[in-house]
């Protein structure tokens, strides 16, 4: 027999009104009810979300492409399958299961790009967070052909991280070609999305150099497996360090996980020849200006890596429930999401923040 589970009218949740307004906590936000739910949704109870720099792009306005308003932000929550919509067929959740919740939360499945792999990228894409809300709120609707199984024995704040930043720099390695034994580059390794990808390139054989800045990240990742450490801020040639720690030649590949136009610059200088550069942070407006003689005699690969597919984010969280990658985070309550915008902004997380959704 199917759980039965209560679902409230209104529930607390975290608001944008409009582009860059303050983020404003309110407590009687409506809850989508079971009989509102269309064919091939599901309502999802939230345990806890993960936050993410493109959250405070969302609620800032200052991408190319704006967010709705008034907007949900949040793409990074774990929680259980409460309802699912009527006359939904082969659904591949079943209420209590629990799910996460991805930035990608739906694509038709059938257009070429969805057919290749590429769903992120689809047509008619919709993303939690952006195009529709997200799990900055205790319950969301989203979709049974999106929403990820969560590994029996990942805990749901160990997944949650895992289903944005882990998904996106295990796909831009997975598809970065980068050979075991072979130097991987990481501006940003300190970060959210960086100390996750040392730990999954460590897990496929690379060799990291870690680029980042300050004490606590430093530690953070040498501990995480990080051969080689610089810090920018106090280096005075990075272009010849980088060369120079990576056997005089510079790295094979350069994933470059930093919100910031200034870490793209340099990677074809310190790339070695043949090497690739996979581009994934996203800053708000930025050009990436590759010198075109040297990207040609160096036979440069500049590939564009988007999140992942629902496959991308089964292999992530799988390897993460095996203990090859550990997200490292601090919980705070949904109240704390103001001054985690800021500290954010100000580039002071090491690791990532994860909020407690049941109180």
């Amino acid at each position: 027999m199917s759980p039965q589970f209560t679902i409230p009218k209104t529930q607390t949740a975290a608001v944008v009104a409009s582009a860059g307004a303050e983020l404003e906590i309110k407590t009687d936000h409506p809850v989508p009810q079971p009989e509102t739910l269309k064919p091939g949704e599901c309502l999802v109870k939230l345990d806890v979300t993960g936050v993410c720099h493109t959250d405070l792009h969302a609620a800032r306005g200052d991408w190319p492409i704006p967010a709705k308003t008034p907007l949900v932000g949040g793409h990074e929550g774990v929680g259980i399958v409460v309802a699912i919509g009527a006359h939904t067929q082969d659904s591949p959740v079943q209420l209590g299961d629990r799910v996460g919740i991805k930035w990608l939360a739906d694509s038709c499945l059938d257009c070429e790009s969805c057919r290749k792999g590429l769903e992120q990228v689809c047509a008619k894409g919709q993303y939690s967070g952006f195009t529709v809300d997200g799990t900055f709120q205790q319950y969301v609707l989203s979709w049974v052909r999106h929403v990820t199984p969560i590994p029996e024995n990942l805990g749901s704040a160990e997944a949650a991280s895992i289903l944005c930043a882990g998904v996106t720099v295990y796909r831009a390695i997975k598809y970065s070609h980068t050979n075991i034994g072979e130097w991987i580059i990481l501006p940003g390794a300190g970060g959210g999305l960086g100390h996750l990808a040392i730990q999954y390139a460590v897990a496929m054989g690379l060799r990291v150099l870690a680029v980042d800045t300050g004490d606590e990240k430093r530690e953070l990742c040498l501990k995480l497996g990080a051969e080689k450490w610089i810090d920018f801020m106090t280096n005075k040639d990075l272009v010849q360090d980088i060369k120079d720690a990576t056997d005089g030649l510079g790295p094979h590949t350069a994933v470059i996980t930093a919100a910031t136009g200034f870490a793209y610059q340099q990677a074809i200088d310190y790339l070695r020849p043949g090497g690739t550069l996979m581009a994934v942070g996203l800053p708000a407006r930025a050009t990436l200006n590759a010198d075109i003689f040297f990207t040609v005699t160096k036979s440069i690969n500049i590939l564009g890596s988007y999140v992942g597919n629902r496959q991308d984010a089964r292999e992530a969280l799988e390897i993460a429930s095996r203990g090859k990658v550990k997200c490292y985070f601090q919980t705070k309550q949904l109240s704390d999401l103001k001054a985690t915008y800021h500290a954010l902004d100000q580039g002071i997380v090491a690791g990532r923040i994860v909020l407690n959704m049941k109180e």
